[in-house]
């Protein structure tokens, strides 16, 4: 049986069971990823009365691509329909709405480290920690389901914190068994750089700031990826076959094509072959 305790369908965000949280709760800039500003609590003026954008379909060509790399991991419709069990932001007390803007960013948070920690043990070689990895996953469970004000109460980086030891530990296990030099680029900058053909068998890019980069044709087989900043970063023909901890927001945020190989834990972003 897969050893897997929580569903992966779970930790995508369904924007049909959520109350357009994000494009209320989150605050944005006018830049190269958003054609306004807008403030944290505010709705954005693309959302409609039935909590979804009125420009979804071209987000892009208007100038919102943050939007279509986001994702919240599931944190919408939990909020939705959990933590407020079905209570629209806008009919019910102005208390609910104000809390629901502070606690969509806690559970948003945790949900991302169930992803991480649902990876983590599809990884037969972090079999040794994977009693620890289930307790923690079962742990952070828990904490999303607490009420509101617990939620908005809660130190979550304690939390991120004690999760980051047992991902870690996973990353060294996961990569110790692939061959070539493993290098460490945790946190490093690489904006820009020229890596075509590179080698990253194995390598920890955990935080690293990957924008622009220049990834055509490298192999980043069993690479750690938690956290890289991939932002138009070039995958075109990369080979990332096995690499871990790679989001589908990550991935959404790079460009690639349809000769770009990947882990099963993701889908090719439409934008990488519409134009084909």
């Amino acid at each position: 049986m897969q050893d897997q305790a929580t569903d992966p369908a779970d930790l995508r965000g369904d924007c049909e069971r959520c109350f357009g949280l994000c494009c209320v709760a989150l605050p944005f800039a006018a830049s190269a990823d958003f054609a306004i500003d807008k403030p944290a609590g505010k709705p954005c003026p693309n959302l409609g009365d039935d909590h979804r954008c009125g420009i979804h379909a071209k987000l892009r060509t208007e100038g919102f691509n943050g939007c279509t790399v986001y994702d919240c991991f599931g944190a919408g419709q939990k909020v939705s329909q959990i933590t407020f069990g079905g209570r629209d932001r806008r009919t019910g007390s102005r208390e609910d709405a104000r809390r629901m803007v502070e606690v969509f960013p806690v559970v948003r948070q945790l949900h991302e480290l169930l992803w991480y920690l649902t990876e983590a043990l599809t990884l037969p070689a972090a079999r040794p920690v994977h009693a620890d990895l289930r307790r923690m996953l079962t742990k952070t469970e828990e904490l999303t389901l607490r009420s509101p004000e617990e939620l908005a109460a809660l130190d979550v980086g304690a939390h991120r914190q004690e999760v980051n030891v047992l991902l870690l530990r996973t990353s060294d296990l996961a990569r110790a068994g692939i061959g070539g030099r493993k290098k460490n680029r945790r946190g490093a900058d690489l904006m820009g750089a020229r890596l075509k053909g590179a080698d990253l068998r194995g390598a920890t890019l955990r935080g690293a700031y990957l924008i622009a980069a220049d990834l055509t044709g490298a192999d980043l087989r069993g690479a750690d990826l938690i956290g890289a900043d991939l932002r138009d970063a070039d995958l075109t023909d990369a080979d990332l076959t096995g690499a871990f901890f790679l989001t589908q927001p990550q991935l959404n945020a790079a460009r690639g094509s349809a000769g770009t190989r990947l882990p099963g834990s993701v889908t090719r972003p439409v934008h990488w072959t519409a134009q084909l």
